[in-house]
């Protein structure tokens, strides 16, 4: 039994490098040169609720930005298939592809799920706010997907 233990606020980010949608590969460093980053781990590209909490965020998307915060999902779905979700969904973020679940173990959010009676290791949806400085900023772990990126948002504008 593989439970998780994902990072909290004040742990460093694991540094990252993955292909997204496109093909291109998404260096985290790069992104935290120009914003913070949402680093949202989801289970499956096209399943119901991923693709609420995807579409959600997408709508979002310029709200975020002048919040200076940059989106990025990650699953463990093959290039291709983030690509058809991307395309079906018209998303307008970076959506990586962790096949290996290496960054996925790195953050802590790889481990014991049950779904439907059955047992597997899997992603847990979780989510980190990730400073420019590489430091996670908070930990997002207590929301729907119909309501993450509102949760996101009031973390945001709480000042």
């Amino acid at each position: 039994m593989n439970t998780i233990n994902p990072l909290q606020a004040g742990d460093k980010a694991p540094a990252f490098s993955l292909q997204n949608q496109d093909g291109e590969t998404i260096v985290l460093a790069d992104l935290l040169k120009q914003q913070q980053v949402l680093v949202y781990f989801y289970p499956k590209a096209s399943t119901p609720g991923c693709t609420v909490q995807a579409e959600n965020l997408r709508d979002e998307k310029d709200v975020l930005a002048q919040l200076n915060t940059r989106v990025v999902g990650i699953s463990p779905d093959p290039v291709k298939k983030l690509k058809n979700f991307e395309t079906k969904k018209d998303l307008n973020f970076d959506l990586l592809s962790d096949e290996d679940h290496a960054i996925a173990e790195a953050f802590g959010v790889w481990g014991h799920k049950k779904f439907m009676g059955k047992e597997y290791d899997g992603i847990h949806r979780l989510s980190f706010l990730i400073g420019q400085d590489g430091t996670i900023k908070h930990f997002f772990d207590k929301f729907k997907t119909k309501d993450h990126h509102q949760v996101v948002l009031d973390y945001l504008t709480k000042d």
